[in-house]
């Protein structure tokens, strides 16, 4: 059957082109929330050395101001066709393989990391007069902590990537 596709409970699924685009956009999101983490922490940060204090911060906040929002989009586009791709062409919630539970339980604790610092650090340091450094290093190591996990989120989609 070349227009449909089969799922792991044995169904056939919609056309593949349509799973394949949901897929893109998974990916996609995947892709600019990790380089842009990495972006952030290998890229920026070195070169706020050279700059004084006050332009530091401003080029800090503006960076991550532009970050977070596409995060704010990436986000729920990846949570979403994530849980599209396991309703409909992996055979639904039922009992999904390792690695699809590993990838959902790393999305959502990055979800949580995320909204964690958005709303904590990110928020603290927009509103401060002057944001102090630990601020940012504060946002920084949760920003690591959120590219490790995603980082190991690839490598556990990579590992069972012939078995879908």
């Amino acid at each position: 059957m070349s227009g449909s596709l089969t799922n792991t409970a044995g169904g056939t699924v919609a056309d593949p082109t349509l799973w394949g685009a949901v897929l893109s956009l998974h990916l996609l999101g995947m892709a600019i929330w990790i380089g842009g983490a990495a972006f952030v922490l290998y890229g920026l940060k070195p070169s706020l050395a050279l700059l004084d204090n006050t332009q530091r911060v401003s080029v800090q906040l503006q960076s991550l101001k532009k970050f977070f929002f596409l995060v704010w989009h990436a986000m729920p586009v990846m949570l979403i066709t994530g849980w599209l791709m396991l309703a409909f062409p992996m055979g639904g919630f039922g009992d999904p393989d390792w690695h699809i539970q590993a990838m959902q339980g790393l999305g959502l604790v990055m979800a949580a990391i995320f909204l964690f610092t958005f709303f904590g650090p990110y928020k603290h340091a927009r509103r401060a007069l002057r944001p102090q450094p630990a601020v940012f290093e504060r946002i920084r190591s949760l920003m690591t902590l959120n590219l490790f996990l995603g980082l190991i989120t690839v490598v556990i989609a990579a590992l069972d990537h012939f078995n879908w």
